[in-house]
């Protein structure tokens, strides 16, 4: 069948595709347990010479409640890249920006010498990973309410950089598996910042590419818990994801500034399993399931802001293309002498983005005015074909009904927002606007409809003492929908199929946040957010027509929770060199069940999580150890015919040694899973919708065994 399958490739590989601007894969079993620092980068700062010896990160007074940490302040961690710079710093945790319609208010906690960064398909992790730790003058930590960018909320980081000279880094990150996966040697990073007259540059080359692989059994029981059939079945996921790029920041004329940022990639995916089930009385049977993604994606984007008046302005434009071609097949043989079974399903897309924003600021009244408009258009064209496998040996390919069509958005927004100091340690930010959006589909039953949506937020910091700061939120936000769910859709593996939904509209909620951080000098700092959501048209699956189900909104949800940081030093204990990071998330969710009318959790959303981190950089070497410990615990996901849970765990656990100058390399290795956390699924099918009778239920448990990672990192 792989033949077959090839040549089906073949007579599909039209001019198109989507955006899969990031694939996210089933967590560690489908890609790799400790995430790489993404594109290690490069030029370190100094080590110093008995890196444990120095104390702990400690930030040094600044205005306005900022704390301000400078390279001397990490030189125990022999940082080569930004990125090792800001994940020591003690209780801060970053958040890249909230993928949102169009480019809209800045959102995330990281600015690069007081500016937001202006592109959507390159997040701030790898962008960090690419800064030499040489080239970084200082880290700022201020409250959001203080700063004159709306959007952002709590603490935020603003990395000050300045580029010294021409520097390159590299880094290589292979990994190996027991079990099941293939090696993986393809995942590197190198780049080289430097400045030539008024530009600043920093062009990178990587590929953070993933192995994946599980196996082990799975039990399909009928309703009274006899079993129907027992499976065995083995996986590999490889992705491929090779990118170049390139960022420049243009100082002048005058007080001008301006950045520029290209980004094109090409990726391709295959996920190959294979499995042997057994019905009792029956002959065992083979099933194999392949699915392959190709595509591209590109971005272009920049920024110019200029004097203009009393104030700046600020002009933004950003386009994002991306295509890809999807090719599932699921293949059943039997050893009974009855004929193959195949089904295919072929989809192909593209995605394009066109982002024009303008930005004043100025300074009156006592305060900073910011006036913003956007002007954002979408659109995706895909159709797809389906078909099963003939006794011939042919596919009868055919469009697949629902499936084609063109989803387009043009969105207008207008938000006017004012900061000012209130009293002494104490600053409001409020913003105010509205965004206007036409949605329309063409083909899939498609319709055109128009909407008018509030925006807007308020923000206030209270530094109540040198160590103890709060931050208020309320926020008004309209979410992000896939243009992908207007259209029928099919997932030949788990046979679940969505009905596309041309009503679809994108969430709305009302966010109430509070947070309070409190440092405790020499000793740590410890951050605890609580929020309330309050959601209107929450995205979830629902009837669709008489039989079938499908992503569409329920009316209203809520969504309450508690998010705890800590960083605890143990120099002022006496052990010298070790930090504790650790992060607790608590979350509950109430949405009304479409079909029953029950209140339940929204679907898969995250009830709790927690991660730690250890680490000891011994005094007196190089030498450093450490520990990385996560558990996820992630609500039902619901559907018109089933209910059930995926999840992989229960505990990831990794350790690492690490030697900060091998020949002036910094060199890791790690020992992932060290835990033998599992990939599991647990779901209850019913006859028909879940109202009625059980069907069967599904128990899978399948090993994903340790994981050995290697990292260099150095620069030339």
């Amino acid at each position: 069948m792989r033949s077959s399958f090839t040549s089906l490739r073949a007579r599909t590989r039209l001019a198109a595709g989507v955006a899969v601007a990031s694939l996210a894969f089933a967590g560690p079993a489908l890609a790799q347990t400790e995430a790489p620092p993404p594109a290690p980068a490069p030029t370190p700062a100094p080590a110093a010479p008995e890196s444990g010896e120095a104390p702990p990160p400690e930030a040094s007074a600044a205005p306005e409640g900022r704390r301000t940490y400078t390279p001397e302040d990490f030189a125990r961690y022999a940082p080569r890249t930004a990125l090792d710079m800001l994940q020591r710093v003690p209780g801060f945790t970053i958040q890249s920006a909230q993928v949102q319609r169009g480019l809209g208010q800045a959102s995330g906690n990281v600015l690069l010498n007081g500016q937001r960064v202006s592109n959507q398909s390159d997040d701030i992790v790898t962008q960090l990973g690419r800064i030499p730790a040489g080239n970084v003058v200082r880290i700022e930590i201020a409250d959001a309410a203080t700063l004159d960018i709306p959007g952002l909320s709590g603490q935020i980081a603003n990395i000050i950089v300045r580029a010294q000279g021409i520097t390159g880094q590299f880094s290589w990150n292979p990994e190996f598996r027991p079990n099941y996966s293939d090696p993986l040697f393809s995942r590197f990073s190198v780049s080289v910042s430097g400045k030539q007259g008024p530009v600043e540059y920093t062009l990178g080359l990587e590929n953070q590419a993933s192995r994946g692989a599980a196996g082990g059994p799975t039990l399909i029981l009928n309703a009274d818990r006899s079993l129907r059939e027992s499976r065995y079945d083995e996986l590999t996921s490889n992705f491929d994801q090779p990118r170049v790029s390139a960022r420049f920041v243009i100082d002048g004329p005058g007080s001008s500034v301006g950045n520029l940022n290209m980004i094109y990639r090409d990726y391709w995916y295959n996920y190959n399993e294979n499995g042997v089930r057994t019905r009792p009385g029956q002959l065992p049977f083979d099933r194999t399931v392949r699915s392959q993604e190709d595509g591209h994606n590109y971005e272009i984007g920049g920024d110019f802001e200029f004097a203009l008046g009393s104030g700046r302005l600020k002009l933004i434009g950003l386009q994002r293309y991306a295509s890809n071609l999807l090719n599932d097949e699921a293949v059943t043989t039997f050893r009974d002498g009855r004929a193959t079974q195949g089904s295919y399903f072929v989809r192909e897309s593209g995605e394009l983005e066109r982002i024009a924003r303008a930005e004043y600021r100025i300074r009156a009244l006592g305060g900073d005015w910011q006036l913003s408009g956007e002007a954002a258009f979408n659109s995706l064209d895909v159709s797809a074909l389906f078909g099963t496998l003939q006794a011939d040996g042919s596919v009868n390919l055919a469009p697949f009904p629902g499936s084609a069509a063109r989803v387009e958005e043009a969105r207008y927004e207008g938000i006017l927002s004012y900061s000012r100091p209130l009293a002494e340690g104490l600053t409001i930010q409020v913003a105010a606007g509205a965004e206007y959006s036409q949605l329309s589909q063409v083909g899939a039953g498609g319709l055109t409809r128009e909407f008018v949506r509030p925006k807007g937020n308020i923000n206030v910091a209270w530094n109540a003492d040198p160590n103890t700061t709060l931050n208020l939120r309320l926020n008004r936000r309209v979410g992000q929908i896939s243009f992908f769910n207007f259209v029928d859709s099919i997932n030949l593996n788990d046979g679940i199929g969505n009905n596309g939904n041309v009503n679809l509209v994108p969430p709305q909620s009302w966010e109430a946040e509070v947070e309070g951080v409190r440092r405790f000098g020499p000793y740590g700092q410890t951050t605890l957010r609580l929020y309330y959501h309050a959601i209107e048209d929450v995205i979830d699956v629902i009837p669709i027509g008489a039989t079938g189900q499908g992503i569409g909104n329920i009316d209203s949800a809520t969504r309450i929770g508690a998010d705890w940081r800590t960083t605890i030093n143990f120099d002022p204990f006496g052990w010298r060199g070790a930090r504790l990071d650790f992060r607790v998330l608590l979350q509950h969710s109430e949405v009304e069940d479409p079909l029953t009318g029950e209140m339940r959790q929204i679907s898969n959303i995250t009830r709790r999580f927690f991660e730690g981190q250890f680490r000891w950089d011994i005094p007196g070497t190089d030498f450093a150890i450490g520990s990385a410990w996560s558990s996820v615990k992630n609500a039902f996901n619901y559907r018109l015919t089933e209910v059930g849970r995926q999840n992989e765990g229960p505990i990831f656990l990794n350790a690492y040694v690490e030697h900060k100058d091998v020949f002036g390399l910094t060199v890791r290795a790690t020992i992932g899973n060290t835990a033998d956390a599992r990939q599991t699924w647990d779901r209850t099918v019913y006859v028909g919708r879940r109202d009625g009778p059980v069907d069967f239920y599904e128990q899978r448990d399948r090993l994903i065994g340790p994981i050995f990672a290697f990292q260099v990192r150095g620069r030339f």
